[in-house]
Formats: C-alpha cells, structure tokens, sequence
C-alpha cells in the first residue's frame, strides 16, 4: 500500500511553503518580451492569470499570448482575468500577433483566450487566422491553442483547431464535483467530450487540472481515467493559488511527493506525458508537449 503524504491545510490564509517560492521577473530577455508586449498591445495570459512563471519563461524569451480580448464572459471562481461584456474583437490581431512571436524568434508558442460565449463561433475564425498568420511569418515554430469551452459548438472547435498547429489543449482545471463551484458556467462530460473529438480529429490533445481547491485523492484518480478514456497525450497538475481576496481560497498545499505520485498514476493509465509539480502550470514547459 502506497504512503501518500499529509497535505498542509491552509486554515486562516497560512504562509506558502518553501516549494512555493519563486524569482522575481528580471533580465534582459524579460525586459524584450515586456516591450515587445507593450509595443503591440497584447494580451498574455501570464500577466491576467497572475502566473508565478512569468519571470521564468518571460526571462526564456517566450510568453503565452492571449487573444480574443482581456475580458472575459464567464466567471470561474479561480480566475483572475476580469469578467464582463467584452468589447469588440479586433480583426488585426492575428496579424499583430503573428509578427510579435516572429520577432521574439521562439520556437514554441503558446495561444490562449478569454471565453466569448457573447459570438456566434465563439471566436473561432480570430483562432484560426491567428495561427495562419503565425505559421505564414514562422514557419518552423511549433504551435499549442490552449481553447475555450465551445459549448457544444463542434463546428466551431473544428474551425479553431483545423488552422495548423500541433498541440491543442482545453483545461478540465478541476474534479467533475467541484465542477459548480470552480467552474459554474461549464460542464465536466461536456469539456471530456471536446477533448475526445479534439483527440478524434487528429491533434496531440492536452489538459491541466489544478489541485489543492478541496478534491480527494479518488477525485482526481476518476478525473485521470476520464482523460485517459479519451485518448490525453499530455496532462499538467499544479498548485492552485488564490489571485485575490476575492477569488476562490486554496484548501491545501499540495506536497510535492503526492504531485509525484500522481504523475505516476496518470502514466500508469496510459497518459503519455504527465506534468506534476506545484509551480506547474497549463503553459508551463509546453515545449516539451510536442513530440510525446
């Protein structure tokens, strides 16, 4: 019998433990991908998710950018992008963000939106001509969508997916029981079953599931036999931490030996590459997700 070991409960907001800890965003290619940021005017998902990584990966020359706006239409109780009525979309930023990545010169980028449950494609072809534009300008850079919830709208999905890139990832982010209070406007089966026909239509397929909001351990073993049903090449499981006050409060700190196990019990179903680690997130080495 396997010894799991004692998470630590964060009754009364108590201090992060040391594994938690994290740089400082310094460095000159921190300060490139910052101007180059604000030079086009975009959006990334490391600055509106609050991510610990951004120093990391900004300071490696890559970012993951965000599209569709900065607003979002749903109001999951773990996100940090704001929620509201999103403006307009802007047609040019597929091509401002195809010219952002060719400067920057990476060699994976990583894509992602605010829902935009508001549209009738829920953004679909702003997907599609951005990874168009990017692989016209970059050629040989490697490509993951990280894609919204398309509420059922398949002809949607194949629209956003269908433009190229190689890995396409939709984060489950938790348990089917924590489904209402973590993720209100979404649903678990429906969120499995687009990951199943993103796997069906031929694409290296990926989701993240963050931990310490409260799921038991025979939660997240369900959760894996789910995705490993439906054929997951890539799984990441991270730390939830809380962006604000106002925000969902983290009810354990996972420790990095249950992290460990279960990126052995997600292999052991037949999940091709597991990503277990505390600071892990979505994002976080994608580069690595692309051959597996």
């Amino acid at each position: 019998m396997i010894e799991l070991p004692i998470v630590e409960s964060t009754v009364q907001r108590a201090k992060r433990p040391d594994w938690l800890r994290v740089k400082l965003p310094v460095g000159k290619e921190y300060a490139k991908v910052r101007q180059l940021v604000d030079k086009y005017k975009l959006h990334t998902i490391c600055e509106s998710g609050n991510c610990p990584n951004m120093g990391e990966c900004w300071g490696e020359g890559t970012a993951t950018f965000m599209i569709l706006g900065n607003v979002c239409t749903r109001s999951c109780t773990f996100c940090a992008v704001a929620t509201g009525r999103p403006n307009e979309y802007d047609v040019e930023e597929p091509k401002r963000v195809a010219e952002a990545i060719h400067l920057m010169g990476v060699k994976h980028a990583v894509i992602t939106s605010v829902n935009r449950d508001e549209l009738k494609d829920k953004g679909a072809e702003i997907w599609y001509q951005t990874v168009v534009e990017t692989k016209k300008l970059s050629p040989n850079t490697t490509i993951e969508t990280l894609i919204p919830d398309v509420q059922n709208n398949w002809d949607a999905l194949i629209r956003m997916i269908s433009a190229g890139q190689e890995v396409v990832s939709h984060n489950m982010e938790t348990v089917r029981g924590l489904y209402r209070k973590v993720r209100p406007q979404a649903k678990y089966d429906r969120s499995i079953e687009e990951l199943r026909r993103i796997k069906e239509y031929g694409k290296r397929s990926k989701t993240g599931i963050m931990l310490g909001i409260g799921e038991k351990i025979e939660e997240v073993y369900e959760a894996m036999d789910d995705l490993a049903a439906v054929g997951l090449d890539v799984l990441t499981l991270g730390q939830y931490l809380q962006p604000t006050k106002m925000h969902l409060e983290v009810a354990e700190f996972i420790h990095p030996d249950l992290f460990a196990h279960y990126k052995e019990e997600g292999e052991k179903r037949g999940i091709k590459y597991v990503e277990s680690g505390p600071l892990v997130r979505s994002s976080y080495h994608s580069e690595r997700h692309v051959f597996v």
